[in-house]
């Protein structure tokens, strides 16, 4: 197998992660090393929390540069999930901070009318609606529902940079995508049979 390497910067369900990783029957690295980084064949960038602490951890560990280069030069399959996903964009409303400018997008907070009567933040199992062609998403039938626990979503400048939307009082992007690297908003590692698919899948991508 190829070496995948979950990022480490102190921001994420990790241990989860890993756990529905080994029930696919595959293994992965964790750490915050830069070096090995370099050498991955495949990332995850996971993230719970604020975006500016989460961009503070990542300068701090000296691996912003070297995430853009494996995702932007190198074009390796990466997977951001949740906070991930934001951190794949541009900049966020959460905080100041640039974020990696991975992906042509930036991150909004939900805004509702009071009338709607929507809760933020949305947690709870959602349907997906695949609006682009992916390989992590083929026979989207078994694929329709994951877990979301979030306040903010993404806005992508280019459609075709959507590959699933969902619904919570309007459609948002729930999984974006430039080139091979993937960011969602839900917890795959929470998505019970539909999380350890979507992993497969992307574990599973040629390199």
């Amino acid at each position: 197998m190829n070496e995948l390497i979950i990022v480490n910067y102190g921001m994420g369900n990790i241990g989860s992660i890993v756990n529905m990783i080994r029930k696919i029957g595959y293994s992965a690295k964790i750490s915050s090393d830069y070096r090995l980084l370099k050498k991955a064949d495949k990332i995850i960038l996971p993230g719970v929390g604020h975006f500016d602490r989460a961009m503070y951890n990542l300068k701090k560990l000296d691996l912003i540069d070297v995430l853009q280069e494996r995702a932007i030069q190198d074009n390796i399959p990466t997977l951001g999930i949740c906070l991930g996903m934001h951190l794949l964009c541009k900049f966020s409303e959460e905080g100041t901070s640039d974020g990696l400018s991975i992906i042509n997008a930036h991150v909004e907070k939900f805004k509702f009318d009071p009338k709607q009567n929507y809760k933020i933040p949305h947690m709870e199992w959602n349907t997906v609606t695949v609006v682009n062609d992916h390989e992590i998403f083929i026979d989207n039938d078994q694929l329709t529902r994951f877990y979301f626990a979030h306040s903010y979503h993404t806005v992508c400048a280019n459609s075709e940079d959507v590959l699933t939307t969902t619904n919570y009082g309007y459609d948002f992007p729930s999984s974006i995508c430039k080139g091979n690297v993937i960011g969602v908003q839900f917890h795959p590692e929470k998505s019970h049979k539909y999380g350890m698919q979507l992993l497969k899948r992307f574990i599973e991508l040629p390199v």
